[in-house]
Parts: structure tokens; sequence; C-alpha cells
């Protein structure tokens, strides 16, 4: 976030002053029996596939991928896999297979990677 303080001085001149706060920002999951399900959002189309971080209580993923056929639900099966150090068959996407949004199930990860984001 970013906010701009103006001032005025007497003379009527107008400073301004940035103030940046860290927005703490946490992923919701849920974790049930080695199973964790949390939401996405991708950006298909990038210069190369990678996990971005955490926006809006959401995983924010760029994919190199293009939106078409399939390619980027691959893509982001294969970098999500990756990450967590799981085959590509434990990773599901739930819903959202055509959207952005996208709600995904990873069995046997580590949620303590999740956090680390």
């Amino acid at each position: 976030y970013r906010f701009v303080f103006a001032r005025f001085s007497a003379n009527g001149s107008r400073r301004s002053f940035n103030c940046f706060t860290d927005r703490v920002s946490m992923i919701q999951f849920s974790e049930q029996n080695g199973v964790i399900v949390f939401t996405v959002r991708v950006v298909p189309r990038a210069s190369k596939s990678e996990i971005v971080g955490v926006h809006d209580s959401l995983l924010k993923i760029r994919l190199a991928a293009p939106p078409v056929e399939g390619a980027a639900n691959e893509e982001l099966i294969k970098t999500l896999a990756k990450y967590f150090e799981v085959q590509k068959s434990a990773v599901e996407i739930v819903s959202g297979a055509t959207a952005k949004t996208k709600q995904i199930r990873i069995a046997g990860a580590n949620a303590e990677k999740l956090r680390q984001i």
C-alpha cells in the first residue's frame, strides 16, 4: 500500500510525503490428512514460470505458457509439483480450470512450504 500525504506551507507551496506500509498477507488454505487446498491467481504468457507471492490472500503465479488448450494448467501443475516436491499426479485443479483464479488440491505436500511464501 502507498499513502501520499500532502502538506501545504504558509507560502502556499505543497510538499508531498510518501509512506509505504508493509501489508501482512497470508495465504488462506486448509489442511486435512496430508492434503492442502488453497487458491491461486495465475498470470499466463509471462517470461518465465514462477511463484510471485501472496496477493489478496491468494498465491500469485506467473506462467510462461499461454492459456490455450490447457497448456497453462499443465504448466501450473508442473510449477506447483516442483515447488512442493511432489509428483505432478498429486496436484489437482479442483475448480477454475478455465479461469485465472483456481482452487488447487495437493496431496502429500508440506503446508510449511506454503506458509513460507
